[in-house]
């Protein structure tokens, strides 16, 4: 085993955070155990390039018990817990993950996380795989996950291009993932985090959502039970409808400027507030990227126009204007859910995280009939998550009755 991490003193600590996380990771647990006695990925190499967080190391320990080696690296480099990575390594697994750690570093452990070898890789925002693809073409997979919208969205344009060349489970696609973990998930710990980097009451301010796909509807219903008044920017006609009737204002970019507080960004594209919309805002406005890369807010055109810049608080960065406007950006930038706070609770990426075990189960039991090209899990699979998930909740299943079955399985009866 090797390694590359902050201070292994620290995994005392970090073990009692994986067994917090792991109290409130019910159906995981129940694959885990499964996997105990099944090892289906017995022999495998898995090397994962996702947040290094207490419920990514219940994630690690679970594929371990399967008979994987798994090998994590960090997939952004402020949201590493390195009590978690200390901890893990403790366990016997190589991490290769430091907080803060510099763009070169970064790559280097995603290099790192490659030289295993791995038989199966798992993403979370296709970083590793994009490596893969471009400078570790000698390594032969069997297939690849992927966690985030982000990511998806990079793999398809791969598979667009033809370059794609191993099999993909788009696990952000499962109904327990994007419905569960980029809504209730990113609601909540996206604005848990700009509340801890700046302490603000949302309650009266003005919130601005730009972009309002799963994510951005799920930031949008927690800044509006906070009290917030919520602003929508969107691309999207049927989106910005949809944020209109929901009760939201709906605004473009550029008029939203003028009269936000809060800023978040959740789009997975580039530079959605930029220079303009910048010259436009208020005296202490905080801007917060809550899509995956820390492209969406156009910071170099911020620095260009700041004649002074300081940090205020823990994770909040003030650039002041020429003309003594200050704007403020919350976790540099990056994931501010996990830049700012820990990520998502314990209880949402139960679901995702099952999702990513089951996938690298599915790839090494299908990989002799898989082509190089986006899938989905299984729906099956899907149900089965959501089912023991309800179940942990304490709710009862309705079932269908003989009669209905055969009702909805018939065109003969109608109107009566």
């Amino acid at each position: 085993m090797n390694y590359d991490i902050a201070d292994p003193s620290l995994a005392e600590a970090g073990a009692r955070r994986i067994a917090w996380a792991g109290r409130r990771m019910e159906v995981l647990a129940t694959v885990r155990e499964r996997f105990r006695k099944e090892r289906p990925l017995e022999g495998h190499v898995v090397a994962a390039c996702l947040h290094v967080t207490a419920e990514t190391a219940n994630l690690m320990l679970a594929l371990r018990d399967g008979g994987a080696e798994p090998v994590l690296c960090a997939s952004n480099p402020l949201s590493t817990q390195d009590d978690v990575a200390a901890a893990l390594v403790a366990e016997g697994i190589s991490v290769f993950a430091i907080r803060g750690e510099d763009s070169d570093t970064y790559y280097k452990h995603i290099h790192a996380a490659l030289d295993h070898a791995p038989a199966v890789t798992m993403d979370d925002g296709a970083d590793l795989a994009t490596i893969l693809h471009t400078e570790r073409r000698d390594l032969e997979v069997i297939g690849s996950t992927e966690e985030t919208t982000t990511g998806v969205i990079r793999l398809r344009a791969m598979a667009a291009d033809g370059t794609l060349r191993v099999p993909v489970v788009a696990v952000n696609d499962s109904a327990t993932k994007h419905l569960f973990d980029n809504h209730f998930g990113t609601g909540q710990s996206s604005l848990d985090g700009i509340i801890r980097a700046s302490n603000i009451l949302l309650a009266g301010q003005t919130v601005v959502v730009v972009g309002y796909g799963d994510c951005g509807r799920g930031v949008a219903a927690r800044a509006d039970g906070m009290g917030a008044k919520v602003v929508v920017v969107e691309v999207d006609p049927i989106r910005a409808l949809e944020a209109a009737m929901t009760g939201y204002q709906v605004m473009t970019a550029d008029d939203a400027a003028a009269v936000g507080d809060v800023f978040i960004t959740v789009t997975g594209n580039k530079h959605v507030l930029r220079r303009r919309h910048f010259e436009r805002m208020k005296d202490g406005v905080i801007l917060a990227n809550a899509g995956h890369f820390d492209i969406e807010i156009e910071l170099d055109a911020l620095r260009q126009m700041a004649v002074e810049r300081r940090l205020v608080r823990d994770n909040l960065e003030e650039f002041e204007l020429e003309d003594g406007r200050r704007i403020l950006v919350a976790a540099e930038g990056r994931l501010v859910n996990l830049g700012a706070a820990e990520g998502h609770p314990a209880d949402v990426m139960d679901m995702s995280f099952t999702n990513q075990a089951l996938a690298a189960e599915w790839l090494v039991k299908n990989r002799n009939d898989l082509e190089p090209r986006i899938y989905t899990l299984p729906e099956e699979i899907d149900r089965e998550v959501a089912s023991i998930k309800l179940a942990r909740l304490g709710g009862g299943l309705e079932q269908l009755t003989d009669e209905q079955r055969a009702y909805l399985a018939s065109w003969q009866e109608g109107t009566s």
